[in-house]
């Protein structure tokens, strides 16, 4: 489909003109235009698009809304979720196979025993817009009050799930992230059937990976391989390659220091503890992550973006070209990029974010 015939469809899916109410920004490739796609969203958290185009979003209070011909529909069927500081309804999933199974998969916060967990389920959606049989299928340890859930999902390359986990908000006294018998702050690998598996001898069922504080984004490389951006504290956000049985070094590693300036742990290096592909000091607060293919802006090929909550920009990584902090980075600023939650590469190759400020959904592409 030729990019413009794409941008009319996606358009004419969500019932707005193009290109009303749209900017321009400048950028390395050039000239990009920002136009609104869906407006009116209460805290929006993750966007997703089914293969018949209907643009599924969360909203963290616990809705899930699917937008399509010009109409929003509220998705029945949800599972309880607790509501709760950062915690709600979070990440959505359609996976690969979703047009011969008709599953979704969500993350959110779930009241258990001690307090609040990461959880993931699944359900079918019917096409009357209800997710039927739904199931919670992994729940992590209850912590008391509503920070630090993680909760980003991906598909692997051999369809099985990842699931991001927050350290709590702990602090970098607390050990959870290193103790690997526990959920918080991990990396949890289950099944496409939703089973917990030993992945690493003598770790808890799921735990791919450990030493995570907070991870808000998360995408697989060209490769395969998962990628991962997480918060540190006042500094030491990073952007990792996750893989199995490695540890990530929070609280013990970090390139970042306490709220109050003082030092955390040990330094930023420690033998048996990975560094960062890049970090990012001061913080920018990552949050949702995609490699671009290069479908409509050639030159970010291969490129890493990823949304800023607190910094008022979207980030380029250009892994082919290295920097101090690991990558060669652009900012991409403009009035609607504040506190951008999700960023996608939409089906035309276009590249799509949630904003919680103005509450939108936006596409960005180059101008004509």
């Amino acid at each position: 489909m030729p990019p413009h015939a794409a941008l009319a469809l996606s358009l004419i899916l969500v019932g707005i003109a193009a290109p009303a109410g749209a900017g321009t920004v400048a950028t390395s490739a050039g000239p990009m235009q920002i136009a609104p796609l869906l407006t009116g969203l209460e805290e929006p958290w993750a966007v997703a698009v089914l293969p018949d185009g209907t643009i599924l979003i969360t909203e963290r209070e616990g809705r899930l809304l699917g937008f399509r011909n010009g109409r929003r529909q509220e998705i029945q069927g949800l599972p309880n979720v607790h509501v709760e500081g950062q915690g709600g309804l979070l990440d959505i999933l359609v996976p690969r196979d979703f047009a011969e199974s008709r599953e979704i998969w969500l993350s959110y916060a779930l009241r258990v025993a001690g307090g609040a967990a990461t959880a993931a389920g699944r359900g079918r959606l019917t096409e009357a817009g209800r997710l039927e049989g739904f199931e919670t299928v992994f729940a992590g340890e209850g912590y008391p009050g509503g920070r630090h859930f993680g909760a980003r999902l991906v598909e692997a390359a051999d369809g099985a799930i990842y699931l991001t986990t927050g350290e709590r908000g702990t602090g970098p006294q607390g050990m959870e992230a290193q103790d690997p018998a526990l959920v918080a702050g991990k990396v949890i690998r289950l099944t496409r059937q939703g089973e917990a598996e030993v992945i690493v001898p003598g770790w808890a069922p799921g735990v791919l990976s450990r030493g995570h504080r907070n991870i808000q984004g998360a995408t697989l490389a060209p490769d395969g391989s998962l990628l991962t951006v997480e918060h540190g504290a006042r500094g030491g956000d990073e952007l990792n390659r996750v893989e199995a049985g490695r540890n990530y070094g929070w609280p013990v590693i970090t390139y970042g220091r306490n709220y109050n300036f003082l030092p955390i742990g040990e330094g930023s290096e420690k033998p048996g503890m990975e560094q960062p592909l890049h970090y990012w000091d001061p913080s920018i607060a990552p949050s949702g992550l995609m490699v671009y293919s290069g479908a409509l802006v050639p030159e970010w090929a291969g490129d890493i973006f990823t949304g800023s909550l607190n910094s008022g920009f979207i980030s380029r990584l250009d892994p082919d070209s290295p920097a101090e902090t690991g990558y060669a980075e652009e900012q991409i600023a403009a009035d609607e990029t504040g506190r951008v939650r999700d960023i996608i590469e939409a089906p035309d190759g276009a590249i799509w974010f949630l904003s919680v400020i103005d509450g939108a959904l936006y596409r960005m592409a180059p101008e004509g």
